[in-house]
């Protein structure tokens, strides 16, 4: 590799983005054309980039093939950040594969690190601690080591497992700082505001307060009845029962565990559970139903009473009853909660992540539009979605994948 290729390369490691580009810029061999794609990633460019990186891979030869895996992993990184989750994951299994089988071992690290985020973006907890678990970050650079240590913090909060969670993301600075990347260094301080946001909302007896990511781990554990409205479960002592497919048990299960310690009326009832204004007899039959179903699901938790007045939750071998509710709750609050990481998202994206339907997502978004909540860039299948920041909404408990106890 000549003098100028490697003075870019040194450039870009470093951080230095416009030193690696002036130094390549005029350049059309592959390595050029490599090292242009991803500094243009780096600023933002991504369909640029992404083209630059296909001519780059192109243009090395089957017989570079270490070369072309490189690219591979630059694609799938620009992919990922520009939340195209339609990419082909297995490309960048080959590629890793081709790395570790030619001794690269700091790119093979990346792209397993990549792979790891792209399973924790859509929920895959358990199937992301697994592959990064293959992982040893012993021997790689302090940009790899800060990396993977961001995605050891990304498990560790979805867990709920702060004490895990500050640990690796302390790593993160102590490498990010050793790397002096300034970039990386933002992105490990964005990542401790995780633990300065409120991340859910605790309703008891009336009366409502912000909870940050300690306060909820330290609320599951508490021995209280909780019935989560983040993930439509009740809680008990690390035992969950999930009311996720049972929307109406779960309604009446919130409605009495806000009601509690005293009874919930059946006109709040059938309202919460059924939308009926006007009651009558089918309605009251109906909630006799419902009741009896939810009263089997939680059984072991609690029974469900009824009074002159409605009913009644009473909770077995504790003394509270609380409810873990989203800090904002409205329509599509779920689509608001991705889009709040700022990043630009396409519609088929959102509905991997979210599992749901396209046209559902689409839907969704188009309402959200003529509100002015989100707005939108691109056109066909380049279109992404965006939304500026919401002050205090995060999106861990929102986002996809189980709590402890799932």
């Amino acid at each position: 590799m000549d003098s100028m290729i490697t003075a870019a390369a040194r450039a870009l490691a470093a951080g230095d983005l416009l030193g690696a580009l002036k130094r390549v810029a005029l350049r059309d061999d592959a390595p050029a054309l490599a090292l242009r794609g991803i500094v243009m990633a780096q600023l933002g460019d991504f369909v640029r980039a992404k083209a630059l990186l296909k001519s780059a891979g192109r243009a090395f030869g089957h017989k570079e093939a270490v070369a072309r895996a490189r690219c591979v992993v630059a694609e799938a990184e620009i992919a990922l950040v520009s939340r195209d989750l339609s990419w082909p994951a297995k490309a960048l299994d080959a590629a890793r594969a081709t790395l570790e089988a030619h001794g690269d071992g700091v790119n093979a690290a990346h792209a397993r690190n990549l792979e790891v985020r792209r399973l924790l973006l859509i929920g895959r907890i358990d199937e992301a601690e697994r592959t990064l678990a293959a992982l040893h970050p012993g021997p790689l650079p302090p940009a790899s080591k800060a990396a993977h240590a961001l995605v050891v913090a990304g498990i560790a909060i979805r867990r709920l497992d702060t004490k895990a969670a500050r640990a690796a993301l302390s790593q993160a600075k102590q490498a990010a700082h050793l790397a002096d990347i300034p970039a990386l260094t933002a992105e490990v301080e964005s990542a401790f505001l995780v633990f300065n946001t409120p991340a859910a909302r605790l309703i008891a007896r009336g009366e409502e307060h912000p909870l940050l990511i300690e306060g909820v781990e330290a609320l599951l554990v508490s021995g209280a009845l909780v019935v989560d409205a983040c993930r439509h479960a009740v809680r008990k002592s690390g035992t969950t029962v999930s009311l996720a497919t049972r929307p109406v048990l779960f309604a009446l299960a919130r409605a009495l565990a806000e009601a509690w310690p005293e009874d919930a009326a059946r006109s709040t009832l059938i309202a919460r559970a059924f939308g009926g204004k006007h009651v009558d007899e089918s309605h009251r039959a109906r909630l006799r139903v419902e009741v009896g179903r939810l009263r089997a699901e939680i059984g072991p938790f609690a029974d469900v009473s009824a009074t002159k007045r409605g009913f009644v939750l009473e909770p077995r071998d504790t003394s509270d009853v609380v409810t873990l509710a989203p800090p904002v709750e409205e329509r599509h609050a779920d689509v608001l909660a991705c889009l709040a990481d700022g990043e630009a998202w396409s519609s088929s994206a959102l509905a991997i992540v979210l599992g749901a339907s396209p046209r559902t997502i689409q839907r969704a978004l188009d309402q959200l539009a003529t509100t002015g909540k989100v707005q939108s860039f691109g056109r066909g299948r380049a279109r992404r979605w965006i939304t500026p920041p919401v002050p205090g909404f995060p999106t861990i408990l929102l986002l996809p994948g189980p709590l402890p106890g799932d």
